[in-house]
This record gives structure tokens, C-alpha cells and sequence, in this order.
């Protein structure tokens, strides 16, 4: 049986069971793309559109490593930031007596303390709701306890405006997304991309498409550093490679390959939990499956979206899908298991 039957055999059931309407896979290395596919889907409703592999996704929680680690990851390479400054040289709010030992790192890792989410989105928008959002304390003291916290990530994006005094989107643009050629990478696409945008949930009796799942980055505009970004296998294949060839990109180096192994295999381990910087990494029953090796790390969004990167492998996996244009929770047990499955077949069918 061939790859692309097995994977057919295990959307089928996964189409079956109402996990995902369709999804693209890119398989590749730190040379060339070993596999792309689509399959099923990117619209049931309000009619049936079919899948390409130039379909356009919601991120979702991939913005925070696509996005921000990478806009931190510059900032630490041109010397406006390092790693264990606190918080509060670069954010106001971060200043009381609770989160000043707050460093940039708790952020990255997750153990800042700070709480998962905010239902503040319910009640204010914009820059109203940031700066509350802000002033949220943590539950727990920082390094004391991992808790996968969007806040930590909206902080990260505020921070790099501060530091660069420029908006969040314009910075990622000019400086990650323009130079990596990531052409389809981008907040609050245009409408001209619509038609190419595989829409998710409906809110306020409107499916969206081209506009945020996610209800914190929805109502700050479309722009957040925890989720917000929209983009395409190909694009997200570029960034791909800079990690599997050392920080570069073609003949260009764009990141050092000190930063690249810095973010990757700085590992932050407590009860069991552990993170790297920005990326989960491998793990007892985590959804990066069981045949990649332990220097493997990823990362998944809300919607249905994944990459996992293995430079022992010199091999990446991109999924991305639209969940949520289905059902918007109760299938989360599913899309693991299917993240798991595949996984497996990639390192079984690519990996040397």
C-alpha cells in the first residue's frame, strides 16, 4: 500500500467521524519536498468547495511559533532583547510587585505562571481589551508550573511592538515573512485571498473565512501573538527548512544556527511537563506520535493545524485542516489521534 492510500484510509475515517472536512500535508527536508498532498475539502457549507494544496488556513495557536518566537528569535539576534531580561523592562504592566520576575523566557516556556486564557473578549475590544489582558496576574510563581497560556504570548507580541515600535503584523512582514518569501503569510488577509482561505466556525450567524477562530485574537483585531495568522504548506515550508539547515535560508543565513539549536533543545522539564522555547517537544503521548525521535519538536493550533520538525531526521511534517468548520471542540481527541497516525507513516515511509 502506498503512502497516499494509507493516509486516504485514515482521512476516510476521520471524514467519517466528522473530525475534519480536508486537509494538506507537505512532507520535506532541508533539500527538496518529498510529498504534498490535499484531500477532501476546504468548504462543506454553505456548499461543498474541493481541497488544494494551495489552500490557505486559520493558524491558529502556529502563529505562536511562526509569528512571535520567530520575531523574538530576531530580537535576541540583533541585540534588543535577551532571553532572562524581566518582562517589565519592555511592558508597563509587568512592573507589580507579582509579575516582575516574570523574564522573557517563563513566557516562551510557558511557565510564567500566568492563567490558560481570558473571557474578557466578551466584554471589550481593541486596545481596551489588550491592556486588560495585560494586567492579568498569574496563579502560580514563575518556573513553579507549565500551563499552556495564549497570555504569554499576547505579552510576547506587545513586547516586540514596544521594543520596535512598530506593528506587530509589519514587523513579522518585513522582517520573517517578506525575506522567506512566505508571500500567502499573513494577518487579516486581503479579499482577493478569500476564495483560497478554508473557512472555520461561524460567529454571529457568519462563517468566517479570512477572519480569526480564535476569540481573544478576533476581538483585538485580527492581529495577536497567540493566534491570527493565516497561511499555506509551501509558505510554511520555507520556515521549515531555515531550522532543518541550520538558520539558513537558500545561500542566505537568516537565522544562526546557535539561535536555531538555542529555541529548539533549551528544554524547561517540571512534573513531567516539558517545553522548549515557543515549541513543544517530544513527548510521552504527545501529538507528535511515537516514531520521530526525542529531538523532534512542533507545535499545533486550535483549527487543526501542525508541524513537527526532526533535524536528527532531516524531516518535517506540515498538517494543516479546518476542524472547526465542523465542530469546534468535540473533536480535539480526534485530531490528535489523527496527527499521531500520520506522524507515524511519515517516519516510517521518509525517514532514512
Amino acid at each position: 500500500m502506498t503512502f497516499k492510500n494509507m493516509v486516504e484510509e485514515l482521512f476516510k475515517k476521520e471524514f467519517e467521524r466528522e473530525t475534519i472536512p480536508g486537509f494538506v500535508i507537505l512532507v520535506g527536508n532541508s533539500q527538496k519536498v518529498l510529498y504534498k498532498d490535499s484531500f477532501g475539502f476546504k468548504a462543506l457549507k454553505p456548499s461543498k468547495e474541493m481541497n488544494d494544496t494551495s489552500t490557505i488556513y486559520d493558524l491558529a495557536s502556529l502563529t505562536k511559533v511562526v509569528a512571535t518566537t520567530s520575531a523574538v528569535m530576531n530580537l535576541v539576534e540583533t541585540g534588543k532583547l535577551c532571553l532572562f531580561d524581566p518582562v517589565a523592562y519592555y511592558v508597563d504592566e509587568f512592573k507589580e510587585n507579582d509579575k516582575k520576575d516574570i523574564r522573557i523566557f517563563h513566557l516562551l516556556t510557558h511557565s510564567s505562571g500566568l492563567p490558560p486564557y481570558s473571557e474578557l473578549w466578551r466584554y471589550l475590544k481593541g486596545e481596551e481589551l489588550l491592556k486588560e489582558l495585560l494586567k492579568i496576574q498569574p496563579v502560580y510563581p514563575p518556573e513553579s508550573k507549565i500551563v499552556y497560556s495564549c497570555l504569554n504570548f499576547i505579552t510576547l507580541m506587545k513586547m516586540v511592538q514596544n521594543i520596535t515600535n512598530q506593528r506587530f503584523d509589519e514587523f513579522l512582514y518585513s522582517t520573517i515573512f517578506k525575506p522567506l518569501d512566505m508571500n500567502n503569510t499573513c494577518f487579516n488577509p486581503s479579499e482577493d485571498m478569500l476564495e483560497r482561505i478554508a473557512p472555520t466556525s461561524e460567529r454571529d450567524g457568519k462563517i468566517l473565512r479570512g477572519k480569526v477562530d480564535d476569540e481573544l485574537a478576533y476581538y483585538l483585531g485580527g492581529v495577536s501573538g497567540n493566534a491570527g495568522l493565516f497561511s499555506c504548506v509551501d509558505d510554511l515550508y520555507n520556515l521549515c527548512r531555515v531550522y532543518l539547515n541550520d538558520g539558513k535560508h537558500g545561500t542566505e543565513k537568516f537565522f544562526s544556527k546557535h539561535t536555531i539549536r538555542t529555541f529548539t533543545e533549551t528544554v524547561v522539564e517540571i512534573d513531567g511537563m516539558k517545553r522548549a522555547l515557543g515549541w513543544t517537544i517530544n513527548q510521552k503521548r504527545s501529538f507528535i506520535g511515537d516514531l520521530f525521535t526525542d529531538k523532534a519538536f512542533g507545535h499545533t493550533g486550535f483549527t487543526g493545524t501542525s508541524i513537527v520538525i526532526d533535524r536528527s531526521l532531516d524531516l518535517c511534517v506540515i498538517v494543516l485542516s479546518n476542524r472547526t468548520h465542523i465542530h469546534r471542540r468535540e473533536t480535539l481527541d480526534n485530531i490528535w489521534d489523527f496527527r499521531r497516525r500520520i506522524h507515524n507513516l511519515v517516519v516510517k515511509t521518509f525517514a532514512n
